[in-house]
């Protein structure tokens, strides 16, 4: 498939420009439209025109999902992006940072888990009432009994 000639720089996107510039297939970028991430306007011939910071949008979107973020999350923040301009470095910045504290904690327990993982793996116990790696303290027993999903602390 032959990539499609880039718009000139005052033009818009079309999706196939798209989904080249950001190696994101158009049915991906379809979806990121439905589910309200990513605005297009619409030609006299009803095709998806996209305004060129779509691609920093993409990326945006992108890279979250890359860091195990859900979509309902980078939609919420993608809504504090200003709306009639593009946005700037400091937006992005600003947007950015709603992640710093969560992503410093998930770092934090991949790193634990790095460090007790052999540990885990050698000690053979195969047991949630005295794994310290799965169930410190046996915390999951408060919650009665039954099957208890593994979250972090």
């Amino acid at each position: 498939m032959q990539t499609p000639p880039l718009a000139p720089k005052t033009a818009r996107l079309t999706i196939g420009e798209l989904a080249a510039r950001s190696g994101v297939p158009v049915s991906a970028l379809r979806f990121y439209e439905r589910r309200g991430l990513l605005a297009s306007e619409r030609t006299a011939g009803n095709q998806r025109r996209y305004a060129r910071d779509a691609l920093r949008r993409v990326t945006f979107i992108r890279m979250s999902q890359q860091l195990g973020i859900p979509l309902s999350e980078i939609q919420e923040v993608l809504g504090l992006l200003p709306e009639g301009r593009t946005p700037t470095e400091e937006d992005w910045a600003r947007i950015s940072h709603c992640w710093h504290d969560d992503l410093s904690a998930r770092i934090r327990r991949l790193e634990d888990l790095r460090d007790r993982l052999a540990e885990c793996i050698g000690c053979g116990c195969m047991s949630l009432g005295s794994c310290a790696l799965a169930n410190p303290g046996d915390a999951l027993s408060q919650e009665g009994p039954g099957a208890r999903r593994l979250a972090g602390p």
